[in-house]
């Protein structure tokens, strides 16, 4: 689960983490009585930021207003008064969204803080390592992700222990390893390590800081500022969590994806033709790279887990036919737990009760196999039946090119 800026940076700034002083607004006139309150502060420069759940909005483009940005720096309380209706209710592409982008319908009015090195942080799982790692880089900002893939060496990693957490001894090291000197080491140790508590306590996939800078000032005032964050929560754990449940922005998600999670499916959109509807997400991603393999492009990633009931098999399809760009569907099935000849009954009912149009080629192999397309093929003469991964890919890619 995905979370706005403004909701990251509230979850990091109970754990110590220093963030802009501001707040979100819904509507201009919002906007303008925060620049007025952080006016009353001292504040002389603003930034209005859109919030969306998206990366690169400083590079992106808002719907009719090409040279318009989902960020803006203002001087006065008018501008950002202007700059939040230019946002609000309008639609920000970025190279992070589908190319229709998506809608602004909150925006959060910060102080702007003067920037003069931007670095990276964030605490994320090392799944090749099974355990969590703190990364970061002295060239943070919008060029992150250029700067370490071409050099490597730049993302600074330290390795973190579940058992024991991140040690002060390791975040200052990976402060000291970012040219930092002085008490800005420990004053970035404590900033890491509230990171690291908020990743934990959370229970998050990852959170990232991009950028973070020093709060200019005499050496012994300066603090470090979060000045960007993202957290993404893990769906797993948020029984656990029902605070952080709250925190859901469904607008913000596919109302597809949405569905199909109410019938316990793991679903996700993508921009081909050929649907998946496969048991396990390592099954899937292999189904996904097959279709590729044979020149097409997959509809979606759908996991019906491994116990599929028929139930799920006909709100898999439900799900499969709300999109509009679907031009044939991929059954490929795995019987271990799941009994194929449960799928095979669930995709004729479905089949039968949705009234499909498009080619659906079916591949199931395991536990009731033959059975189940046995029952297939006496029920469906639309249905063809592959008995490979690789020809049902092929068959699936020729079906939606006719």
């Amino acid at each position: 689960m995905d979370l706005h800026e403004y909701q990251a940076k509230q979850l990091l700034a109970v754990r110590g983490v220093n963030v802009p002083a501001g707040d979100v607004a819904e509507n201009p006139a919002g906007a303008r009585t925060i620049a007025e309150r952080l006016l009353q502060s001292d504040v002389r420069r603003f930034v209005v930021k859109a919030q969306i759940h998206a990366g690169g909005r400083a590079l992106g483009s808002l719907a009719g207003r090409p040279n318009k940005s989902g960020i803006a720096f203002c001087c006065t309380p008018e501008e950002v008064e202007r700059a939040a209706n230019e946002m609000l209710g309008n639609t920000l592409g970025t190279e992070q969204t589908r190319p229709e982008g998506r809608r602004v319908a909150k925006v959060l009015v910060e102080a702007a803080i003067p920037v003069r090195h931007e670095f990276y942080a964030a605490v994320a799982l090392d799944r090749t390592r099974d355990c969590p790692v703190l990364l970061a880089s002295a060239a943070g900002g919008v060029g992150i992700e250029t700067a370490v893939t071409a050099s490597p060496d730049r993302l600074i990693k330290e390795w973190i222990d579940p058992l024991v957490g991140l040690r002060q001894f390791q975040a200052r090291r990976v402060a000291a390893a970012l040219g930092l000197t002085g008490s800005s080491i420990f004053t970035a140790a404590d900033f890491f390590h509230s990171m690291w508590r908020t990743w934990w306590e959370c229970e998050a996939l990852i959170v990232e800081i991009n950028p973070f800078v020093q709060n200019p000032g005499p050496a012994t005032q300066q603090s470090i500022v979060a000045l960007d964050a993202r957290i993404a929560i893990d769906d797993n754990a948020l029984f656990k969590h029902p605070e952080l449940a709250s925190l859901r922005d469904v607008a913000e998600e596919e109302p597809i994806e949405t569905e199909a999670r109410k019938h316990g499916l793991d679903y996700i959109k993508l921009d081909g033709n050929i649907a998946c509807m496969v048991n396990g997400a390592g099954l899937a991603m292999a189904t996904m790279d097959a279709i590729k393999n044979c020149g097409g492009k997959p509809a979606n990633f759908l996991d019906v887990g491994g116990g599929a009931s028929q139930e799920q098999v006909a709100a898999a399809f439900k799900t499969i036919l709300t999109d509009t760009n679907v031009r044939a569907i991929l059954v490929n099935i795995f019987g271990g737990i799941t009994d194929c000849a449960v799928v095979a009954r669930g995709v004729a009912a479905a089949i039968n009760q949705s009234g499909v149009k498009v080619p659906v080629v079916v591949r199931i192999e395991g536990n009731n196999a033959t059975m189940g397309r046995t029952m297939l093929v006496e029920a469906l003469a639309k249905v063809m039946v592959a008995h490979s991964i690789e020809e049902a890919a092929r068959m699936a890619v020729q079906a939606a090119a006719a």
